[in-house]
Order: structure tokens, then C-alpha cells, then sequence
């Protein structure tokens, strides 16, 4: 599932006028880099969720050939967020393997494959993507995954259980996996993130793990100077 229905509103006037999925990077919207990257990795089916300029992004699919079948989920009053949207396109989820879950506004050019055997080889509920980057808002993993969050930002740390053994702080790409056994473990309502569902399904005794994305393989766009910085790495290496 790639989510697409956020506002953008971090990315000003561009965000207003053109949905996140619908940027261009190096010649290619966000939409088709994430679609390459999650068919690379087994997906034989994509559900993305639409609010924000939900029609161009339709249109964009109906006109273009993405080389997989593509379902959409619309979400119409207002963005679900990630758990609300999960829960909402559950439906349309094929349940034959594991799900691969995908931000629109990031971009991770590492092969996303060994993210879903991890999920398999590990028996795990959901395996987050994570890298040990610089970020205010980080995941707090022991030696048997996930137990708490922190903002620095607020002030705020949340830990679900005591932490057993060794203790990192693992900042969250928006990069997933999931046994499709989560989707009937969902019981929030409304508008919620998926973190809050896994830090309570940890906090009941289920497994979720961290898996590490290899340095320099992702880059988010979600806002200005971030965008820049994507458009201007890429470009270079597109030039060689």
C-alpha cells in the first residue's frame, strides 16, 4: 500500500497545488518512484490512498501504465492518517503475503525484498524500516523490538513495557511490512497513525522489529529544502 492522501501542507504553494505524489523528482513523480520500488521487491498489487487532489492523482494512474494492477482507496471528508487509512483499504488487500507499506514523499533506493523475508524469517507482526539518523521524533527498540517513542521536540517519551537488554532510538522512515494478520488486530477509530497501533500491539506481546535501511538510500521531500536536496542528488547522479 503506498499513502498518498496527505495535504502537503509543509511544502507551501507547491503542496497546495499539486498533490505529493504528483512531484517530480529527476524526471519521474514521487507516485511512479514508489510504485518501482515496491514491484521491485514482489508487489503484485498496490492499493493507494487519495484525498488531497484525489483526481489528478487518479487520472495520472488511469492514463499511465505502471506495469502492476493499482486499486485506489478514496478517503473522502479528510486524510485517515496512516492506521486510519490501512483500516480503511483493508478490503482491497490481498492477505496471500506479507504487506509492504510505503510513504509516498520518501524515497529509498536500497531493495526492499529483504525488509519482507525479515518479516517472514523473524515470525514478526510488522517490521519498521528505521535508520539512526538525526530526527526529533525517533522508535525505542530493546533486544526484543519495539517498546516505546520519543518526541524531543515536546518532551515526550513513551514507553509501552520496561526495556530488556540493549536500548536503541531509531528514527522511523515510513518504510514497512506487515503480516496480513494485523489488519483484523486494528481496533482504533477514526483518525490515527499506524505507530500507535503497533506500540499497543507491542505492548500486548507482539513482535515488531526494526530493520535497518542501509546509509544514504533514503531521502523524504516533505518539505522545501528537503525537495531540493532530493531533486539536486538525484539529478548528479543521473549526470554521473
Amino acid at each position: 500500500m503506498i499513502f498518498a492522501a496527505g495535504r502537503g501542507t509543509r511544502l507551501g504553494a507547491l503542496g497546495e497545488s499539486c498533490p505529493k505524489a504528483l512531484i517530480e523528482v529527476a524526471g519521474q513523480t514521487m507516485l511512479e518512484r514508489t510504485v518501482r520500488s515496491v514491484t521491485a521487491a514482489g508487489a503484485d498489487r498496490i492499493v493507494v490512498n487519495v484525498h488531497h487532489h484525489a483526481e489528478a492523482i487518479e487520472r495520472f494512474i488511469a492514463s499511465h501504465d505502471l506495469g502492476v494492477e493499482i486499486r485506489v482507496s478514496r478517503e473522502i471528508e479528510h486524510p485517515l492518517e496512516t492506521g486510519g487509512g490501512l483500516l480503511q483499504a483493508r478490503d482491497l488487500l490481498g492477505r496471500d503475503g506479507p504487506l509492504l507499506l510505503h510513504n509516498v514523499d520518501v524515497i529509498c533506493e536500497a531493495a526492499l525484498g529483504p525488509l519482507c523475508a525479515s518479516l517472514e524469517s523473524t515470525r514478526s507482526l510488522a517490521v519498521l524500516g528505521v535508520q539512526p539518523r538525526d530526527s526529533r521524533r525517533r522508535l525505542l527498540f530493546d533486544d526484543a523490538g519495539l517498546y516505546g517513542r520519543e518526541d524531543l521536540g515536546k518532551g515526550v517519551r513513551t514507553e509501552i513495557r520496561r526495556p530488556r537488554g540493549s536500548v536503541r532510538a531509531l528514527a522511523f522512515t515510513g518504510i514497512h511490512a506487515c503480516a496480513p494478520r494485523l489488519l483484523d488486530l486494528i481496533t482504533e477509530r477514526g483518525v490515527f497513525s499506524i505507530v500507535d497501533v503497533y506500540l499497543r500491539l507491542a505492548g500486548e506481546g507482539h513482535s515488531i522489529q526494526p530493520w535497518l535501511l542501509p546509509e544514504g538510500t533514503w531521502m523524504e521531500i516533505g518539505s522545501p529544502e528537503r525537495l531540493a536536496d532530493a531533486r539536486k542528488r538525484l539529478e548528479q547522479r543521473a549526470r554521473g
